[in-house]
């Protein structure tokens, strides 16, 4: 190991080692209710410890059935809502908006995320969540599918997304910007190198967080130290990767939860498309303790001959979860 290995080995070391330490002040969280609430990055707002996911909700056929697994998570303290410009042509965010004009807006902190690659199109894209989303101000705004090397150079290129995001923060529209994806964690890690360059902080970063991840092109051990570090609200997401996790047959749906509500995460978003899933997610933080090194060995041990090859992961290995891939006019 010549001078430079040695160097970015211990910067490897010290970052793990403040993530640990992170993970043990942010899973205990602070409790109310069933519900833990947790601090999101430098940005000081808090928010609950799960999150509800935005496609899952447009997934029933009747929309009703949709708004009232909104409605029933934010009664039981979940006020961190996850959407998306594209879900279901726009019909999760429809279903958001009506879910919450009753009141309820008030009571939950509302993110969603855009696909336009140029200054235009993202603002486009905000006008038009805003409207279905039936509000005049979105909390958070996150660049979606950073999954191509070149998808950061896009986000802070001239007359680009960035460009639109400023402005909408500056009009009042949306309070915080943060990106995500879903692929490689070298993209992620290649976004925050772009983003110092540019001496710009992001306010969040989406990923996939779970037991299969820390085997396999892991965002836990490749962007999560960074972040933790930066100060960047972190999103843990596919807990359950869609429910291909479970398909290994080695790790209960409350595991993969209690795993990632381990990691020094400020939310982990979990698709509900029933109220039996729901009450899943709610079983899980209930019963959640920060988990003793042990325990996540154990864990980590059980899946780590499945996940080598990433096949239970195969929003990281194909192009089936890749929104923008099949549908590139959404970037404009």
């Amino acid at each position: 190991m010549d001078r430079r290995d040695a160097l970015q080995a211990l910067v490897a070391i010290a970052l793990t080692g403040s993530a640990r330490q992170a993970a043990g002040q942010q899973s205990a969280g602070t409790k109310s209710g069933d519900m833990i609430y947790r601090t999101l990055g430098r940005t000081g707002e808090k928010v609950s410890s799960i999150g509800l996911g935005g496609h899952h909700i447009g997934r029933p056929k009747d929309p009703a059935h949709g708004i009232r697994i909104i409605h029933a998570a934010i009664d039981h303290g979940i006020t961190f809502m996850d959407n998306c410009w594209d879900y279901h042509d726009g019909e999760s965010e429809r279903r958001m908006g009506v879910a919450l004009r009753d009141g309820r807006r008030k009571r939950v902190f509302l993110m969603t995320k855009f696909d336009g690659r140029t200054k235009a199109s993202t603002a486009s894209q905000i006008d038009e969540s805003l409207k279905r989303l039936q509000t005049d101000m979105i909390d958070l705004m996150q660049y979606h599918e950073n999954i191509r090397m070149n998808d950061p150079d896009r986000f802070f290129a001239a007359d680009g997304p960035l460009e639109a995001l400023l402005e909408a923060k500056k009009a009042g529209k949306i309070r915080y910007i943060g990106f995500t994806g879903h692929k490689d964690p070298a993209v992620h890690a290649r976004m925050l190198e772009v983003a110092a360059q540019h001496k710009f902080h992001f306010d969040s970063c989406q990923m996939p967080l779970n037991v299969l991840d820390a085997h396999f092109k892991s965002f836990e051990h490749d962007v999560l130290p960074r972040l933790v570090d930066e100060g960047v609200g972190v999103l843990g997401m596919k807990p359950m990767g869609d429910g291909f996790v479970l398909k290994t047959g080695v790790v209960t749906p409350i595991e993969c939860l209690h795993y990632a509500l381990n990691l020094p995460t400020s939310v982990v978003i979990t698709g509900c498309e029933s109220m039996e899933r729901l009450e899943q997610a709610l079983q899980a933080v209930r019963s959640f303790t920060p988990m003793p090194r042990a325990a996540v060995d154990t864990l980590l041990q059980k899946t780590k001959g499945v996940a080598a090859s990433g096949q239970f992961e195969p929003f990281k290995t194909t192009t089936m979860f890749d929104g923008t891939t099949h549908n590139p006019q959404w970037m404009g």
